[in-house]
Formats: structure tokens, C-alpha cells, sequence
């Protein structure tokens, strides 16, 4: 090895090595699924294309007109269906979600629609299957938060690496046990963004972070396409890794593993040291690489470490040089799959130490620990039984608190509160000394997800819960909208208290959201009904075309008297807008009674009474908060569904694609029969054929039979 770095040669080779092929899907049609259709039996001919011609090609294709580029006037037979999944599925939702047919044409009846929807699923079942290239779940360096964690798990530091602003809420006292399966009634919580004092931590002196990966738009800041490695990037890495090693708070008393690895063996031969020093390697580099170090390599750094030691440096700092290189190398930042080499030749798994990383970087944020990693040596961690009983115990480890801090701020995207400055003329009582009321308000959905998480609790609470942790200010701001004792700035004392009002509980109705969606002045029924679309209902809502004009702030001379559901009916009539603005409307004037800073009002400051009324999906009517809430749990499967594409995203680090739709319909449909538990949502999405697969492969059309 020579030089550390010669590490950099590593870096090229690994970043063009090669994605290995991946086939995922199979199992998903051997389990007893029911037989697809024949793509020119007479479902196409009798069911679907006769709907398409009295329903849908007045938009969709004749006299030219192809709203949305989609032309279903040129579907002659069930072959141009089953050949496009992305069109199939399209269609799917569109139909299925109640948006098409469009509010000014005549809806299908509920039965049309089900006869509808199941010849086209059954379609879309078969052009799955009949897909060669699938989802990749591709090569992806960490971001700095998993860089922190795997750093700190490597070395048992007993102190941060560096500061993590990102990670919204500072567990004071230990509150977080999971192990126990119960939230303390009373916690102590700091909120780091909005609260410098929360950046004062232990950590090491002299490491700089590098910079934040943002966060991918409806997604999520682990996502590969948005994780790209520079030069500039790749020399702060080098630099990162020798300042890591070299602080000085990085010693005996911080690093759990100095005596085991940089304490130098006393009275030994140079032979005796060699020896010593290739068994610590080894060790080190099978939990750094995560997965067992071959002869090669472990020479190559051991030569390294015994060269400096013959060049006069110290054991510890020979050590630390070669722990600097391992930090800085591609197989330690970067996360990356290996096919599985079982005895069937058809084996599409990855091996058992790609999912031991896969799975811990999901639950945990950081590297596979020793049990993970000895089952996945035993080959035996991709067994059923043995995953379930791994996910579990790692459910019940404190390290989960790291999905918690992760996860839930960025599915919510909270990070938006951050910039929320209502009007202090108007809300006065969200201001005080230098902090906003808003440092509480984040944390109060938060701590919702870690108790409904560690309790087990059914995730449908996350719409409509019957309690909530909340500080003196946020029960002075939910009873009557004044100022409570805000405490201090540093520390938050939150308790559980039962939520008896439904206008309350859950995320959707939480004052950050209200706040974070609305600007300085008024609320944003679109901003909010986009939300929900994006974050409740996995469906975002394209951006708006750019020639639309924004709506004033304030009433234009004459509309004084106007409600804001009148003032926003102008853009629903252009035909650009009115497609979004049918799925997205309803969703926001559901949320209208609460203002600009989340408080409850029955009127406008005009005194106009407000209308939160509208239809959900184009089925559910509703006429107030509580309605809307009813409305989203009798579609649960829908939302459960939607949350599940959100977990499965960030645990893989990509986009869902088409081929992952049956693997979500069976996770929501083994949820529910666990009563729509937490925990048993996680381990589906870990036994989902997206999850334990490898990333591309090629099918022939036997595996369809």
C-alpha cells in the first residue's frame, strides 16, 4: 500500500465497478397468484376499450386532443396496454383515485369503475412480469449523517463526530428505550435547528462535516441520483478521515476500540507485532467493508502499517493512518449490493452481507453490527424466520432512535418550519426573545412517530390519534391560541396527554404543518392540499405551469368580501390548471379552518364563514376537519400503501418505480391483517422481494408461467 494515499486508486477502480444484474420479481407470481389474462383474451375488447371510447377519447385522442399526452384512441388490442406499464398504471390511478373520469363529464358507476380497474391491474400484473430491466437499487455513497453513524459505531465513540443540524430533535435523559415497548409519559427534548445552544455537544475538536445532501424532491436525502461524489468531494473525504483519527478528543477515554486496536503491544518481535497487527486488520476492515476482508487487502494495509512503524512512526499512529485510509476508501462510503451465489442457478437475492447493509442502514443509519454480520457469514440471515427475528431486535435497540431522526422530519418535511415567520403584528404569541414557537411545534409530531413506532401502535394514528406529547406553550396554543410558558430555550419538557378533540391528533392537523404551509399573512390551500398529496397520499402533484400567476396576498379592489375558496375558483377555470387543482383543492380548503399559524377559526378576518368542505378522491364527502379525517381512514389501504412507498424508498435509496406495485399491494395486504401495526410494516417491506432482491435482471418469458 505504501501511501494512504494510494487509496485514491481504489476510489477509481470502485467507482466504475459495474452494477451487478438483479432480478426481483419472480416470487411475487409463484405464491399462489392468481392466473393473469391472456393479453388478447376479450377483457381489452369488452370491457376496457369500449369505456375508453364513450369516456375517455374525447380527451384522449380524437380530433387531436391528447390531454396529458395520452392517446387512448390508438389502443387497438390488449398488446399496446400490457407493452406500457408506466401508461397502465397511469391509467390505474387515474381511474381508481377518482380523477377520471373529470368533474364536468359523467362519473362511471362503482361497479363499472371496480370491473374497470381489476381488468387493467391484471393487464399491469402481466406486463410486470413480462418487463426485462427492473428497479435498480443502486450504488450510493452515504450521506453525512450515515457517515457520522458508521463512523461512530466503527470506533464505540463515545461523543459525536460532528454536528448534525439536520437531525431536528436532542433526546435529553435517555428517554428513547424501545427495548421496554413504551414512551415515558414525560420527556425532555431539545430542538436543534431553531436552538444554537443544541449544537453545543460533545463531539471531536477540529472535524469538519461535509456538506448536507439535500433532500430529493417528494424524496428523500439518501437517494443515489441525488448522492454524487466530485473531486472536490472526494478530496474533503481524505481530509475528513485524517482529521477524524488525528483530533485530540479522539483518544483512549473517547474511542471504544483504542485498546483492542491502537494500543501498542508491548515486548513483542517485530514477527509478533506483524501477526498482531494483520489480526486487527482484519477484524477492523470486515466491519468497516462490511463483509469479510480478503488476504490481499489485509496485507496491503498490514504492509503499510508495518512500514511506517520501520520508518520510525508510533503503532498508534501507523494505525491511525491506516484507520484514516479505510474511512477514506469507497468500500467503506459507499453502499453497494452483491448477488447472491446460493445453489439455484435462478437465485435474483442479494447475498446475505448486502442485506445485513441494507438492513441496518435502513433501521439504523450506520453499519451492520457483529450479530448481523456473523449470521450473514453463517449464510443464514436471508432466511425468513432469521430476518423477522433480526428486524425485531433491531426494533427494540436504541440505535432506531437514528431512523427516527432521519426518516419521519424528511417523510414530513419539516425542514420547511425552519423558514416559517408568521406576521408578528398578527401572531404576537409565536414569538419570544429570540425563539419562535415553532421550536415546539416540530417536535410534537416527531415524538407522535417515535411512541407510535416503539408502542407498536397502528400507523392509521399518524392521520387520527388519541393523544399527543406537547410542551406548556403548544396546550396554551391548541386551547385558545395564547402564548403558554415557552420554558427554556434549551430544553423542552413534553407530556403525553389524550387528544379528546379530533380537530387535533395525528400529523395532518399538527401546527407545524399548518404553519410551514401557509406564508407570512394567510394560508395556502394548494401548498397544503400539495402536501397532503405528496406526503399523505404518495402523489405529487406536477409544478404549476410557469405562466400561471401567483394569487396577491392581498384582495384585489372588490374581492374585500370574497372567501378565499372564491378568490382561488379563477384558476380552476383554465384548462392548464384545472386537472390539479380538482385532485389538489379538496385536499387544502379541507385544512382552511386552521390559519396561518395552525389556530382554529370558524370565520375570515372578513368576517365570511369558512368552507372546509369538498369531496375526497371524488367519492368521500366531507364537510369539516373530522369528515376529511373519516375520509382518509376509509381509504387506509390507500395511505397505507402510500406510506409503505415512502419507507421502501428511503431504505433503498431510489424512486418507486412500476415494478414494485405488487410487492406494495402485498405489504399493505399483510399489514392489515396485523391490524395495521407499525412494526409489522416494517417487516414486510424487509421480506418484500424490492427489498431482499438484487438490483437488475434479465427474465425470460418462462418465468411468467
Amino acid at each position: 500500500m505504501g501511501n494512504p494515499r494510494k487509496e485514491t486508486t481504489l476510489i477509481s477502480r470502485f467507482l466504475y465497478i459495474s452494477v451487478f444484474a438483479a432480478i426481483w420479481l419472480s416470487s411475487l407470481f409463484s405464491q399462489g397468484a392468481e392466473r393473469t389474462p391472456d393479453p388478447k383474451s376479450d377483457a381489452f375488447s369488452t370491457v376496457i376499450q369500449p369505456l375508453f371510447q364513450q369516456n375517455c377519447v374525447k380527451c384522449h385522442g380524437k380530433k387531436e386532443k391528447v390531454d396529458g399526452d395520452v392517446n387512448l384512441l390508438q389502443l387497438e388490442h390488449a398488446d399496446q396496454l400490457v407493452s406500457n406499464p408506466e401508461l397502465l398504471e397511469n391509467i390505474i390511478e387515474a381511474v381508481d383515485s377518482g380523477y377520471m373520469p373529470p368533474e364536468s363529464e359523467k362519473p362511471l358507476s362503482e361497479k363499472t369503475n371496480k370491473q374497470l380497474v381489476s381488468s387493467l391491474k391484471a393487464y399491469l400484473k402481466q406486463s410486470i412480469a413480462l418487463q426485462k430491466n427492473w428497479p435498480e437499487t443502486p450504488i450510493r455513497r452515504m450521506n453525512r449523517f450515515q457517515y457520522n453513524n458508521a463512523v461512530q459505531d466503527l470506533f464505540q465513540l463515545k461523543v459525536e463526530v460532528f454536528s448534525l443540524p439536520e437531525r431536528m430533535m436532542r433526546e435529553h435523559d435517555n428517554y428513547f428505550q424501545p427495548q421496554t415497548g413504551k414512551m415515558r409519559p414525560e420527556v425532555r427534548v431539545g430542538s436543534r435547528p431553531l436552538g444554537k445552544s443544541q449544537l453545543i455537544e460533545r463531539r471531536l475538536g477540529g472535524v469538519a462535516a461535509f456538506p448536507q445532501d439535500l433532500r430529493a424532491e417528494n424524496g428523500f436525502d439518501n437517494r443515489a441520483d441525488h448522492l454524487s461524489l466530485s473531486p472536490l468531494l472526494l478530496e474533503s473525504f481524505l481530509r475528513l478521515s485524517r482529521s477524524i483519527v488525528s483530533s485530540a478528543d479522539f483518544n483512549s477515554k473517547t474511542c471504544g476500540i483504542w485498546k483492542e486496536f491502537f494500543e501498542f503491544p508491548k515486548d513483542k518481535s517485530t514477527e509478533e507485532t506483524q501477526a498482531i497487527v494483520e489480526v486487527r486488520l482484519r477484524k477492523f476492515l470486515t466491519r468497516a467493508f462490511r463483509r469479510p476482508a480478503s488476504d490481499e487487502l489485509v496485507n496491503r494495509y498490514t504492509s503499510y502499517v508495518m512500514r511506517q512503524i520501520q520508518n520510525q512512526k508510533s503503532f498508534t499512529e501507523s494505525m491511525q493512518e491506516a484507520a484514516a485510509a479505510v474511512l477514506a476508501s469507497p468500500q467503506f462510503f459507499y453502499l453497494y449490493d452483491q448477488s447472491a451465489d446460493r445453489d439455484s442457478p435462478n437465485q435474483t437475492g442479494i447475498d446475505d452481507f448486502s442485506l445485513a447493509s441494507r438492513l441496518s442502514f435502513f433501521l439504523w443509519g450506520s453499519i451492520p453490527d457483529q450479530t448481523l454480520l456473523d449470521l450473514a457469514a453463517a449464510g443464514k440471515l436471508h432466511e425468513p424466520d432469521v430476518l423477522t427475528t433480526q428486524v425485531s431486535r433491531m426494533l427494540h435497540d436504541e440505535r432506531l432512535k437514528r431512523f427516527c431522526d432521519s426518516f419521519p422530519v424528511q417523510w414530513l418535511q419539516l425542514e420547511r418550519i425552519i423558514s416559517s415567520t408568521p406576521d408578528p403584528q398578527r401572531y404576537p404569541q409565536f414569538y419570544f426573545a429570540k425563539y419562535r414557537a415553532s421550536m415546539h411545534m416540530m417536535l410534537e409530531p416527531l415524538l407522535l412517530f417515535e411512541t407510535l413506532l416503539i408502542e407498536d401502535q397502528s400507523v392509521l394514528k399518524l392521520i387520527d390519534s388519541d393523544f399527543s406529547y406537547r410542551s406548556d406553550l403548544l396546550e396554551a396554543w391548541y386551547r385558545d391560541g395564547k402564548r403558554g410558558n415557552p420554558g427554556s430555550p434549551v430544553t423542552v419538557n413534553f407530556r403525553r396527554v389524550p387528544v379528546k378533540d379530533r380537530r387535533q391528533g395525528g400529523v395532518i392537523t399538527n401546527a407545524a404543518v399548518m404553519t410551514m404551509t401557509s406564508n407570512a399573512t394567510r394560508t395556502q390551500p394548494i401548498t397544503r392540499g400539495a402536501w397532503i398529496a405528496g406526503v399523505i397520499l404518495n402523489d405529487p402533484p406536477k409544478p404549476p405551469p410557469a405562466d400561471v400567476p401567483l394569487l396577491e396576498d392581498k384582495p384585489k379592489e372588490g374581492e374585500e368580501n370574497l372567501t378565499l375558496r372564491e378568490r382561488f375558483a379563477a384558476h380552476r377555470k383554465q384548462a392548464s390548471c384545472a386537472g390539479c387543482h380538482q385532485r389538489i383543492d379538496p385536499l387544502g380548503f379541507a385544512l382552511e379552518n386552521y390559519d396561518a399559524a395552525g389556530l382554529w377559526r370558524e370565520t375570515y378576518p372578513n368576517g365570511r364563514t369558512v368552507d372546509a368542505s369538498g369531496k375526497l378522491l371524488s367519492k368521500h364527502e366531507f364537510s369539516n376537519i373530522i369528515e376529511f379525517k373519516d375520509a382518509l381512514l376509509a381509504e387506509k389501504d390507500r395511505f397505507t400503501r402510500a406510506f409503505a412507498a415512502h419507507l421502501l424508498s428511503f431504505a433503498l435509496g431510489r424512486e418507486m418505480g412500476v415494478a414494485d406495485s405488487l410487492a406494495l399491494d402485498k405489504i399493505v395486504a399483510d399489514t392489515a391483517t396485523a391490524d395495521y401495526r407499525f412494526q409489522s410494516l416494517i417487516k414486510e417491506i424487509v421480506l418484500s422481494p424490492p427489498f431482499l432482491q438484487s438490483t437488475v435482471r434479465q427474465r425470460n418469458e418462462s418465468v411468467v408461467e
